[in-house]
């Protein structure tokens, strides 16, 4: 790899969703309720997983951790985005580009180790019940956690490392909506032969460990629900299941369109660009909504917190 830290470019410009005035206002008003959505949705599942007793298992503890990686990542992108439908100039400087992509790339890889360990989880509720509060135990936890978090730490520092080590002196305008690996290797004038290797060979060995890993566990847990005799506890199996499968499917499924489909003609940056506002900005605002609305413990803590809140206002106004 030719020697690239020197580089021409101070800052990049993006050319965003749509040209269009009208599109752009749709829009900003369209995404800025989901990124308000996606910050009281996450946040509520923090504060609730902390606050009430009952979500004090292993369970809603990845789950918390879940929804503070959504939070992460999509506020790495989504604010930035709002404020460029609001200005001529979509402008980011050299080292904003760098630390967006950095974390944006540490909590998504975070996300993706984060399913694989609460596939895990439940493979070790529903196969060894009995055994499930030993191996699950909060030490255990809070290491898969940190784990995740140094896997995401060391994927984001090479991936932004490689990224960033190239020369930019073909252009500076990033034909995207914020700074992904793709679109800046499309501007490099340096040999990126190498960076495509180290980059997608890392990425493809996380989601591949992550992905074999989740459909393991499944394999197991299938075959341990075909085996409870009654229909309400082969149900009841597959409800604690339902969320975090529906999560991995929508997530894998924008990762793998958006980084592992083969180049084609039929796909562009348009493209590109709509898969990439799915998987960074519409998807952590799915999670929580995907957990509250088929978890009837999240739905009841939720509502105790409410009636909670009301008795107080209620007393709060008759003493007034």
């Amino acid at each position: 790899m030719e020697s690239g830290n020197q580089t021409s470019v101070n800052e990049f410009i993006f050319l965003g969703l749509t040209d269009d005035p009208n599109l752009q206002i749709l829009l900003f008003v369209l995404l800025l309720l989901v990124y308000i959505t996606t910050l009281i949705g996450n946040i509520g599942i923090i504060v609730l997983t902390c606050m009430n007793s009952q979500l004090q298992t292993p369970m809603y503890f990845f789950l918390s951790n879940l929804s503070f990686s959504d939070l992460s990542y999509s506020s790495a992108v989504t604010p930035n985005m709002l404020h460029n439908f609001l200005v001529e100039r979509k402008v980011i400087s050299f080292t904003g580009c760098a630390t967006q992509m950095y974390f944006f790339v540490l909590f998504i890889t975070a996300e993706s180790f984060l399913l694989g360990v609460m596939a895990y989880d439940r493979y070790v509720a529903i196969c060894n019940p009995l055994l499930y509060p030993v191996i699950m135990n909060k030490k255990i936890c809070i290491q898969l956690a940190v784990g995740v978090y140094i896997i995401g730490f060391i994927n984001s520092c090479v991936q932004t490392g490689c990224t960033f080590h190239l020369s930019f002196c073909k252009s500076n305008v990033i034909n995207h909506f914020f700074c992904d690996i793709p679109p800046l290797l499309r501007l490099s004038c340096t040999d990126i032969k190498i960076n495509v290797i180290v980059i997608f060979t890392l990425a493809g060995l996380s989601v591949l460990s992550c992905f074999i890993t989740i459909i393991t566990s499944y394999v197991y847990i299938l075959s341990a629900i075909l085996k409870i005799r009654s229909a309400e506890g082969r149900h009841k199996a597959f409800k604690t299941c339902a969320s975090h499968l529906t999560c991995v499917t929508i997530f894998y499924g924008a990762i793998i369109f958006m980084y592992f489909r083969p180049n084609s003609s039929s796909f562009g940056m348009d493209q590109d660009r709509v898969a990439s506002v799915f998987y960074s900005v519409v998807i952590p605002m799915l999670n929580p909504l995907i957990y509250s609305f088929r978890n009837k413990e999240v739905m009841k803590a939720l509502l105790k917190l409410i009636g909670k809140k009301e008795v107080l206002l209620l007393k709060t106004g008759m003493q007034n």
